[in-house]
């Protein structure tokens, strides 16, 4: 998969979802409400506020992530102990206990109320006896786990550390030898509808891409310790010690006519982006975007019978050596 502003709408890139003090939420996730209104300047978040935005994003996105589970169970042979770095609310830390019906599952986070969600959610689906918490700043936490990983997982979560190859380093350091670090990171543009709308100029999805591009440059740019790395994924696998790289898309594809649900997340994410560039966007896209929002308009995303959800996100995988 590409990089970061290949995966503008969704769980990681979403405007208003940078990083907040010691917090690192990748998949299951979703991203906070930027506080910087009509600027998309500020890049900090209120994860816990965003909580159910995140949860019902990872929820519309679970077949994308059933199938990432079910290639990873294929790479990787009954787990014992899975750690889901950037964990979030834990929608995706659960579909690993789900999938993994023998392993442990360990959500780490820096954001004490999503795990405390997580772990509400593990226990109302039955896994509670074998999930466990972790709350700190990323990756330092991970010293604290009780064992080494056999699986660690990073959902859309990495491009939120500023030193990614020291990040990876450090990962891998937390693996049993023989174990898989798997990360998600990169795709395509999410797109909810056609390029030409019937009114207003068409491409307004690709001008928001670039807008969003933009966007995730100031945010890695804010991070401490920001470290430039070009995103040549299986390299810096290999530089972490790792062996055995492999990359793999995965796809979500909701047709249209939307269902209610998605029709509720692409509002949800256009009226974000409306938000944080409504400043920077020109009147006219400023005009489209309203009407796309309005629920009374017959040509809204409410109304349209051309919503649909089109995501692609990739899965790079590598194995730490057997000493």
């Amino acid at each position: 998969m590409a990089h970061h502003p290949h995966e503008p709408r969704d769980e990681r890139h979403t405007p208003g979802q940078g990083h907040a003090s010691g917090a690192t939420h990748g998949d299951g996730q979703g991203h906070s409400h930027s506080q910087g209104h009509g600027h998309g300047h500020d890049t900090d978040i209120d994860w816990a506020e965003m909580a159910p935005h995140l949860e019902a994003q990872a929820e519309l996105f679970t077949p994308l992530y059933e199938r990432a589970l079910s290639w990873l169970g294929r790479e990787v042979t009954e787990p014992g102990l899975i750690v889901d770095v950037g964990s979030g609310p834990g929608v995706v830390s659960c579909l690993f206990a789900e999938t993994f019906s023998g392993a442990r599952v360990t959500a780490v986070d820096g954001s004490a109320p999503l795990l405390e969600r997580a772990r509400q959610r593990a226990d109302r689906l039955g896994y509670g006896d074998r999930f466990d918490t972790l709350a700190g700043e990323l990756p330092d936490v991970l010293a604290e786990l009780d064992y080494p990983a056999d699986l660690l997982w990073a959902g859309r979560s990495l491009h939120h550390l500023g030193d990614q190859r020291a990040a990876l380093a450090a990962f891998a350091e937390r693996l049993a030898p023989g174990g898989t670090l798997a990360i998600m990171e990169g795709g395509l543009p999410a797109r909810f509808l056609p390029r030409d709308l019937g009114f207003g100029r068409p491409g307004l999805e690709a001008r928001l891409d670039a807008l969003q591009e933009e966007w995730f440059a100031r945010m890695r740019a804010d991070l401490p310790g920001c470290v430039e790395e070009a995103e040549d994924w299986a390299a810096l696998l290999g530089a972490a010690g790792l062996k055995h790289t492999r990359t793999r898309s995965f796809l979500l594809d909701l047709p249209a006519p939307a269902s209610s649900r998605a029709r509720a997340y692409v509002a949800a994410s256009l009226s974000r982006l409306r938000d944080v560039f409504g400043d920077t966007l020109g009147s006219d896209d400023r005009a489209v975007l309203d009407r796309l929002l309005d629920p009374q308009d017959e040509a809204g995303v409410h109304r349209r019978a051309d919503v649909f959800v089109l995501a692609a996100h990739t899965v790079h995988t590598a194995v730490k050596p057997v000493q």
